[in-house]
């Protein structure tokens, strides 16, 4: 079995720099997030993407945080997707056609990113919106958990079918507070009753359709004293025990506001480890970085963490996916004709 490092990290710009081959070639480095400043064009993208498997002999996840609406990095060159409220608006005029069009949102997003050599996005977002968030809104499928496990259940059926994977985020859900983790603490001060009828219904029902799972940066103060991704009592107890998931777990952005309180570099990650986390992320901050790399000798995630890793690699489709994205892709030129984008 080929092992994974336990560190994603991200690059400047729309090529490897030196310093950067080097960090690739650091055993503890077993992922790679891109950005939009990584991306000029296709023919570029897939260029890069050579790049930095061919700089390493380990293999490495090369991600995205690439959902549709204004969370997607790439644009010239690949579909534009709407929104996710965009289907849940759908749904409640027309549930049949929404779930084909999630479905068919998953597919192609996956099949555009495996074309260019990535090997998933860091979607869906299975958070619930309560209508104040201020990052989350529309991103989120609904407000009713109901609603979210559906659609979000038919787009993950399109990802899987192109060969790529889900990842749920940002578990136990970022919805209900207004503050944006990237730039504080959010504290969310309901009980555990009330998160779990609500944010924790989607994660658990489709814990069996995902292969990675992302906490978020947020505060539950009435349930615990960690935030999410630093809470055993979240990733253990609840997210492994309660909603029976055995797939990869990822820290949200080391480098954000939200996770700054959990000391230096090293030791946010030493505590997303102990925690349950699989693989760390630190993005935007390349001293950190550095920082991270260099005192991280004494931190390891859980066992098996390389095997759930291993998961995650793109695969073989499993329907002929040129005809597959041409269907997919002319029935979502044909919503987009009847005005289904504006929400």
């Amino acid at each position: 079995m080929n092992a994974f490092g336990p560190v994603m990290i991200d690059i400047s710009g729309e090529t490897l720099t030196p310093s950067e081959r080097l960090q690739l070639q650091d055993p503890r480095v077993g992922g790679l997030i891109l950005f939009t400043r990584n991306y000029r064009n296709r023919d570029q993208l897939k260029a890069l993407v050579a790049d930095i498997r061919s700089s390493r002999v380990a293999p490495i996840l090369i991600a995205v945080d690439h959902e549709g609406g204004r969370v997607q990095r790439f644009r010239e060159g690949f579909s534009s997707l709407p929104a996710m409220a965009t289907l849940g608006v759908l749904y409640q005029h027309n549930p049949e056609k929404a779930l084909l069009a999630a479905e068919d949102v998953g597919f192609v997003l996956a099949h555009e990113l495996m074309e260019c050599g990535l090997d998933f996005s860091f979607t869906p977002v299975l958070d619930l919106d309560f209508g104040h968030s201020s990052i989350i809104g529309h991103r989120a499928f609904s407000g009713k958990p109901e609603v979210v496990v559906a659609l979000a259940g038919a787009l993950m059926d399109g990802l899987e079918a192109a060969g790529s994977c889900a990842i749920g985020k940002h578990f136990p859900g970022h919805g209900y507070v207004r503050a944006d983790s990237h730039l504080d603490l959010p504290i969310d001060d309901r009980s555990m009753s009330e998160i779990e009828v609500m944010d924790l219904v989607p994660f658990k029902i489709l814990s069996n359709k995902m292969r990675g799972v992302m906490p978020a940066h947020v505060l539950y103060e009435k349930v615990d004293p960690a935030p999410a991704g630093f809470s055993p009592f979240w990733l253990q107890d609840v997210l492994r025990e309660r909603c029976e998931f055995q797939g990869a777990i990822f820290s949200d952005d080391l480098a954000m506001v939200g996770a700054l309180g959990a000391g230096t570099p090293a030791q946010r990650a030493e505590k997303a480890f102990s925690a349950g986390c699989d693989m760390v992320l630190l993005c935007n901050d390349p001293e950190a970085l550095d920082l991270l790399l260099e005192d991280l000798d004494g931190a390891r995630p859980a066992v098996g963490a390389s095997e759930r890793l291993s998961h995650l690699q793109a695969r073989q489709p499993s329907v002929d996916p040129d005809q597959h994205y041409a269907e997919a892709i002319g029935r979502l030129n044909h919503l987009a004709l009847e005005g289904w984008r504006s929400v």
